[in-house]
């Protein structure tokens, strides 16, 4: 049970950065001189930041949700 919340939270982790790194790539894509900007490109770049986001606010919420629920507790930080 652990390995799978581990993993679900991994995978999330993975999305979230990966969604970022889309973003960058579009971004950072160079554009040839005088040539104006791809509308296309700016909107996937809009798209993967949304997601990133979005993906983000889930695994928040259900972080929350599993403690509320008491599958996961909070241990501190040890003195």
């Amino acid at each position: 049970m652990r390995s799978m919340k581990q993993l679900l939270i991994g995978l999330a982790f993975i999305g979230i950065i990966g969604s970022l790194a889309s973003a960058l790539v579009l971004m950072m894509k160079p554009t040839k001189p005088g040539e104006a900007d791809d509308p296309l490109r700016a909107g996937r770049m809009v798209k993967a930041l949304a997601l990133r986001v979005g993906l983000s606010i889930l695994l928040f919420i259900c972080v929350l949700i599993a403690w509320k629920l008491g599958y996961i507790k909070p241990s501190g930080v040890p003195v």
